[in-house]
């Protein structure tokens, strides 16, 4: 059976257990939420050393073949390119099918909500590189510079590297086979993820005050998904079938909007990469890592669309040109500073945007808090379709990719 229709069946079967279970109760909320933490831990547990040791042999390999800053440039290129469509679009849909007004319905208490970017960016480099493996692993990127330098390392003198190397090559195949055990079981973790999914939305108050945004958001992710990139892809190389390459990572995009989480799929994204698109572990190591620290532009439009709708349920005035183009690059900014939140990205997003606004708007996030979860799912479904296509173009521009029949797909 496809890992897809495993994860299909499990999702339908987590849902409807979770429109069964009883309604506002504290005991099930608190079962769900430790089954859903331990769901993810588990989920998570090989991503960073796929990310270390993957990462490290891939830029050792691009770096022998002397294309590795070719590859990063172009990656660099899509990603940027990628990020200011997707959300430019999603704003302009937004404006175009403006949704339904939300009433202010906003607790006198803010949430706590901390993103500390320069913190962020400290912790790269801990006073010890050896300390980037005692953290939780939730913040990847300095699993990737630390990867990165050690394979800057390994090319200085093969006569002394070739164990390390040989060590390090063996360990990413373990890795990835450890995930491939894992990727087994999915479809019983899914169960957990999507009931606790479908007990948030049944518990949602006044549900029908946020259907608007909630459709408009489902509506233009399928719309994207569906047939604009399977039109960019058509035209960008004609003998390739997208919707084959969309149907080779159906699996992790299940995954992704019932899990909300960028880490929790690295491993089963890889995996399908590898075994259904046919990139090459070198590209797909880089592309992955350098996408899902700073490629949320999925999460980023989310939030830009969410943040457009609290305006206008805030003031009757227009949303001007300048406001449009300020909430655009602030969005776009934000999407490049999202490595620490895999697993709230599109709210955390749409929260900065509010703080770093101003004009009385700093709170605003809290009128869409009610379906955060909703945000955060279509946030991480488009990360991780976006992450796969950039992987597939530049590896298709790249050379590293083969040709696989659909019948030897996972």
């Amino acid at each position: 059976m496809k890992v897809w229709v495993k994860l299909l069946i499990g999702s339908i079967l987590g849902f409807v257990l979770g429109t069964l279970l009883p309604s506002e109760n504290t005991s099930v909320a608190a079962a769900l939420d430790f089954l859903y933490k331990l769901v993810l831990g588990a989920g998570r547990y090989t991503a960073a050393p796929i990310v270390v040791f993957s990462l490290t042999i891939g830029i050792y390999e691009l770096r022998q073949d002397g294309c590795f800053w070719k590859l990063l440039f172009r990656s660099f290129l899509v990603l940027i390119t990628g990020s200011v469509f997707v959300i430019g679009l999603g704003m302009a849909v937004t404006l175009i099918f403006s949704p339904d007004r939300i009433p202010i319905l906003i607790d006198e208490q803010a949430g706590e909500i901390i993103f500390n970017s320069a913190q962020n960016i400290l912790d790269i480099f801990p006073s010890n590189m050896l300390t980037v493996f005692a953290g939780d692993g939730k913040y990847l990127f300095p699993f990737c510079v630390l990867a990165f330098a050690i394979a800057i390392g390994l090319g200085y003198d093969r006569n002394y590297t070739k164990p390390v190397l040989a060590l390090i090559d063996s360990l990413s195949r373990i890795f990835f086979h450890i995930a491939t055990l894992f990727s087994e079981i999915f479809a019983v973790l899914i169960i957990v993820l999507s009931a606790y999914w479908s007990w948030q939305y049944k518990n949602v108050v006044n549900i029908s005050v946020f259907t608007s945004v909630m459709r408009l958001l489902l509506i233009f992710s399928l719309i994207l998904t569906l047939l604009v990139f399977p039109l960019f892809l058509y035209f960008l190389k004609h003998n390739q079938k997208p919707w084959k390459t969309l149907y080779g990572i159906l699996a992790p995009a299940i995954s992704a909007f019932f899990s909300g989480d960028m880490n929790f799929n690295i491993p089963i994204l890889l995996m399908h990469l590898k075994e259904n698109l046919g990139i090459r572990r070198r590209s797909s190591a880089v592309t992955v890592s350098l996408w899902s620290t700073f490629g949320r532009c999925g999460s980023a439009m989310v939030a830009s669309v969410a943040f457009i709708v609290i305006l206008k349920s805030y003031s009757s005035l227009d949303i001007g040109l300048v406001d449009v183009i300020s909430i655009g690059v602030r969005a776009l900014l934000i999407s490049f500073l999202l490595a620490r939140n895999s697993a709230d990205a599109a709210y955390m997003a749409l929260a900065v945007l509010c703080m770093q606004y101003g004009r009385g708007f700093e709170n605003g996030y809290l009128i869409l808090k009610p379906v955060a979860f909703y945000l955060i799912a279509v946030g991480a479904f488009l990360d991780v379709v976006i992450t796969a296509l950039g992987s597939f173009i530049v590896a298709s521009l790249s050379g590293f990719m083969e040709e696989r029949p659909v019948k030897k797909y996972i």
